[in-house]
C-alpha cells in the first residue's frame, strides 16, 4: 500500500541550506525546484537575474503542487551581491557546475558547515563565470554516460541529498 506523508515515519528537519538561481527561466524546472526544496526543508530559494517568477503560471503551479505556499522565495536582482552578503552571513557557498576544478558532490564533509548555499545556473548558460570565481567551492555530479550536463531540477535533488546526508540539520 502507498503511504501518505502522513502515514511515514519521517521525522521533520529543517536544513540551513539556501538554494540561490542564477537565471533559471523555465516553469517547470522552477516547480521541481520548489518541491525538492520542500522535500529537504530548506531555508528559501533565492531567484537572481530572472525576468521574474511567475508564480501564477499553470506549469509552474502544477509542478511545484502545494510548495509554492511553503517555500520561502525571494527575489533579487544582483547575483554577487546576494553571494557577498550570503559569506559575510557565514554560509558557505557553493556552484554545481563542472569546471577545470570542481570535486564530486560527494567527496565534500558538509558536517564541516553550519550553513550553505548552493548556487545553480541557467538552463542553457550554466552558472555566470562572475559567480564562479566567487563561490568556495565549485561540486559536480559524475556522470557515466557522453552527456556534460543533466537538468537543473535533477541535478539540484542528488546535489540535495548529498549535502544533507552531513550537513547537521537546524531542528
Amino acid at each position: 500500500m502507498q503511504l501518505t506523508h502522513s502515514d511515514t515515519e519521517f521525522s521533520e528537519k529543517k536544513f540551513p541550506i539556501i538554494i540561490l538561481l542564477d537565471g533559471i527561466a523555465s516553469p517547470a524546472n522552477l516547480g521541481s525546484l520548489f518541491r525538492l526544496a520542500d522535500a529537504f526543508n530548506v531555508e528559501k530559494i533565492i531567484s537572481c537575474g530572472s525576468v521574474g517568477i511567475d508564480l501564477g503560471s499553470n506549469r509552474l503551479r502544477r509542478t511545484a503542487r502545494a510548495t509554492i505556499e511553503k517555500v520561502a522565495l525571494e527575489e533579487r536582482e544582483e547575483i554577487l551581491e546576494v553571494l557577498t552578503d550570503l559569506q559575510k552571513r557565514n554560509y558557505f557557498t557553493l556552484a554545481l557546475e563542472i569546471t577545470s576544478d570542481s570535486i564530486p558532490v560527494e567527496s565534500l564533509d558538509y558536517s564541516q558547515f553550519k550553513k550553505v548555499a548552493l548556487v545553480l545556473g541557467n538552463e542553457r548558460s550554466g552558472i555566470n563565470e562572475e559567480v564562479l570565481k566567487k563561490v568556495q567551492q565549485k561540486i559536480h555530479i559524475t556522470m557515466f554516460g557522453r552527456n556534460s550536463s543533466m537538468n537543473v531540477a535533477q541535478a539540484a535533488g542528488i546535489s540535495l541529498f548529498e549535502i544533507t546526508k552531513t550537513l547537521p540539520p537546524v531542528l
